[in-house]
């Protein structure tokens, strides 16, 4: 029998009251961010990255850390790290030059408080300290390396940042296709040919794999990052990246879905955006019914997949049902 989600709340939020301190240190120069650190610099990280939210990935990897038999707080250094990273990438997503919101956990987002540079700068400077915290905290040392390698190829070029580049193309398609402007000659990346790379065919299938990528990879690695601290065998973590990979890609559909459904003042951002901006999404591909179905499907397997762990797994399953479940 899976905790229930009551009970999973009261320990989220008081894991999330820890990882809040954690990181509220690591701005400090006690914590880390010596005084070499410019004033207006750390105001503004210090603006995104203690501004709230659900703090699901450092949640994440507490918990699975705990169900792999570890000390979640030798886990605490990854679980702040993996929210810069998380933090670093909001920032940078709102930017005009990608998706233009004005407003992020409640509040004006970053660049509308300190200006475009201030903000880029920002999110450089949180994705850098991440790893420095998880390199000099995680110990022993052998486990901080494969933190840092299983973190940074999270975050990269063929995980979240080559998801939002694909997230971008599929944009600039969409656009062009509703313009009436030949996709090849679509020229918002700076070269010609680089919506077609979208897979026209089977629009679904890219949208996934845009999610997977984007959202996905990271939620994945905070998951495997708390085995991992806890020294989990190789079977174990595969177990963690597959619960992961459906509980990412549901929680980018219900994502969806609140984003049609859900309220400005719950979310704590502008809702309605997505299919102004012309970007794929499951509602707009399959249609809300569908895509709470799909959502509902990847909950399944993931509660599926961790089954064997039993009690253990309690507290995994009921959030895979509070990914499903959530209004903001």
């Amino acid at each position: 029998m899976s905790e229930p989600i009551e009970s999973l709340q009261a320990t989220w939020s008081a894991w999330k009251s820890l990882v809040e301190s954690a990181l509220a240190k690591c701005l400090t120069e006690g914590g880390g961010l010596g005084e070499e650190c410019p004033d207006r610099l750390r105001e503004a990280m210090s603006y995104s990255l203690l501004a709230g939210g659900k703090r699901l990935r450092p949640v994440l990897v507490l918990m699975a850390c705990e169900a792999c038999g570890g000390d979640s707080a030798a886990a605490l250094p990854a679980a702040c790290a993996i929210e810069m990273i998380h933090t670093y990438s909001l920032i940078h997503d709102d930017l005009p030059a990608m998706d233009n919101d004005d407003y992020r956990r409640g509040r004006l987002t970053n660049h509308k408080v300190f200006g475009d540079g201030l903000a880029i700068l920002a999110g450089d400077a949180l994705l850098t300290l991440a790893f420095e915290v998880m390199a000099r905290d995680v110990r022993p040392a052998a486990v901080a390396a494969a933190c840092c390698a299983d973190l940074a190829f999270a975050a990269g070029a063929c995980g979240m940042v080559g998801g939002q580049v694909a997230d971008l193309e599929a944009e600039s398609l969409t656009r062009s296709a509703s313009e009436g402007v030949p996709a090849e000659l679509d020229g918002t990346f700076g070269w010609p040919s680089l919506a077609l790379r979208v897979n026209e065919n089977d629009p679904l299938a890219h949208l996934q794999s845009i999610h997977r990528r984007k959202t996905g990879r990271l939620i994945r690695s905070a998951l495997t990052l708390g085995g991992r601290i806890a020294q989990a065998d190789v079977a174990t973590l595969g177990t963690l990246d597959h619960y992961g990979t459906c509980i990412g890609l549901a929680f980018q559909i219900a994502d969806d879905v609140l984003d049609v459904t859900g309220s400005q003042d719950k979310l704590g951002k502008g809702v309605g955006k997505d299919a102004g901006l012309g970007k794929l999404t499951y509602p707009g591909l399959i249609g809300l019914d569908r895509s709470r179905q799909m959502a509902q499907e990847l909950i399944d397997e993931a509660c599926a997949a961790i089954a064997a762990w039993g009690e253990r797994g309690q507290r995994l399953q009921a959030m895979a049902r509070f990914v499903l479940e959530r209004d903001h």
